[in-house]
């Protein structure tokens, strides 16, 4: 996730989703060009963050101009990894692993989930969205078959350091964990964990201040 010699930095690459959601929108409207000032405002952020940001990705807008949309919209795509579709597979298919397999979302960022697996036998044969649950015990033949680099981990957090294991074992290197706990991998295993919890009680504390500002 480089261009040339630097990496961009992670702050700048957690914005670029944003920035692509409305350069979309925006070509949905009809706009050619858009300005790094309607694209802070949008995100409330400083102008010339957005230029540096952009800049990360090798994309210079021009005076009184600013940028041009479809030229930006690939840039980011391709910095990203998304203008070519990854595969990935889920393990656990309860609530939360059954919602993510049926999300059609992914897709736009060039995800495709391409099966789900669980250990319960009353869940393997059953629908996730377009998807069959196969069983676990399948999982190592399918990701050599397949050539799968990057998994889902939706399972109880009880579970999902040994799923997290014998994913590795399975030639996985790419880890996206739902589970609420951390995970202790080879460094050559990339973890990125989403934490539920934490996302609430940022929302909490954050409601909590507005509501406290109110006369």
């Amino acid at each position: 996730m480089a261009e040339g010699k630097n990496p961009i930095p992670i702050p700048t690459v957690k914005r670029l989703p944003s920035y692509l959601r409305l350069l979309r929108q925006a070509k949905e409207e009809g706009e050619t060009y858009i300005s790094a000032t309607k694209l802070a405002s949008e995100l409330s952020l400083k102008p010339i963050q957005v230029r540096k940001d952009i800049s990360s990705t090798g994309i210079e807008g021009r005076p009184r101009v600013g940028f041009t949309i479809d030229e930006l919209i690939g840039r980011i795509n391709h910095v990203l990894g998304w203008d070519d579709s990854t595969e990935a597979l889920i393990v656990g298919a309860g609530n939360l692993g059954s919602a993510l397999a049926a999300y059609g979302g992914f897709e736009a960022y060039g995800l495709k989930i391409s099966a789900i697996f669980d250990k319960d036998p009353r869940k393997v044969g059953t629908r996730a969205g377009a998807l069959t649950v196969m069983p676990l015990d399948r999982i190592n033949k399918y990701i050599a078959e397949n050539r799968m680099t990057i998994a889902v981990i939706a399972v109880p957090a009880s579970q999902a350091q040994a799923v997290a294991d014998m994913l590795v074992k399975c030639g996985i290197r790419g880890i996206w964990n739902f589970a609420p706990v951390n995970l202790k991998l080879p460094d050559d295993v990339v973890i990125q964990r989403t934490d539920l919890a934490t996302s609430f009680a940022v929302l909490s504390i954050k409601l909590r201040k507005k509501l406290e500002e109110q006369p």
